[in-house]
C-alpha cells in the first residue's frame, strides 16, 4: 500500500509552528503562508522548511486584505487535491473560519482538518504513540465497537486501518490487525473477518 502525502499547510499570520522538523518524512509536503504585512518570521522555522529540502515551500500572499492568506490556502488545496486526489490536507490556524471549508471538503471526500498546532495533527500524534497496542485499541474503540457496518474481508480491514490512521506503512497496518486478532476483538479465517 502506497503512503498517502500529507499536506501541511501553515497560516504563519495565525501560529508559530513548533517542531517543523516531526515532518521530515517523505510523506509530508509543508507550506508555509506568509502575510503581506509579515515583514520578518523566526530564523528557526526558515531552518526547519529549509531542511525539509523540496518537501518544504512558503507562499508569500502579494495583498492585503481580509481573508487574503485565507483565501490562498484555499486556492492551493484545490491545487495540489487536482493532483493527488488521495492526499491529506492539515490546515494548521487557530482560525475557526476555516472549518465550513474543511466540512465541505470532507463531504467532497477529500481528507483534511484544520489544527491549532502540528503536534495535533492526526499522523504525528498516533506515531507519537507509535505502540501496536495502542494503535489497535483505539482503532477499535472508534472504528469497530460503536459501528455495525465492519469490514468483512482482511484487505477491507487493512483498508480501513489505513483511512483511520490516514499514513501507516504495510507494515504498521499488519501490527494493528496482529494487535486486534491478540486482543480478541476479530477473528481471521482464510481471508474472512468475524467479530466474536
Amino acid at each position: 500500500m502506497r503512503m498517502r502525502t500529507n499536506f501541511v499547510l501553515i497560516d504563519s499570520e495565525n501560529v508559530k509552528p513548533e517542531s517543523v522538523e516531526k515532518l521530515k518524512h517523505k510523506h509530508f509536503r509543508v507550506v508555509v503562508f506568509l502575510g503581506a504585512n509579515q515583514k520578518r518570521i523566526d530564523s528557526a522555522i526558515v531552518l526547519a522548511v529549509h531542511s525539509l529540502g523540496d518537501s518544504g515551500s512558503y507562499v508569500q500572499v502579494s495583498d492585503k486584505g481580509k481573508d487574503a492568506l485565507d483565501f490562498h490556502i484555499a486556492y492551493y488545496i484545490g491545487k495540489f487535491s487536482a493532483a493527488e486526489p488521495d492526499a491529506c490536507f492539515h490546515i494548521i490556524s487557530k482560525d475557526k473560519g476555516f472549518d465550513p471549508l474543511v466540512k465541505h471538503l470532507r463531504e467532497q471526500k477529500i481528507s483534511c482538518s484544520r489544527v491549532a498546532s502540528l503536534s495535533d495533527i492526526p499522523p504525528l500524534k498516533l506515531s507519537e504513540k507509535a505502540n501496536s497496542k495502542d494503535r489497535a485499541a483505539d482503532f477499535y474503540e472508534k472504528r469497530i465497537a460503536s459501528n455495525k457496518a465492519r469490514p468483512a474481508t482482511v484487505r477491507a480491514l487493512q483498508r480501513t486501518i489505513l483511512s483511520h490512521f490516514r499514513d501507516l506503512s504495510t507494515q504498521e497496518i499488519t501490527k494493528v490487525v496482529d494487535g486486534l486478532k491478540r486482543a480478541g476483538h476479530i477473528e481471521i479465517n482464510g481471508e474472512k473477518v468475524a467479530y466474536p
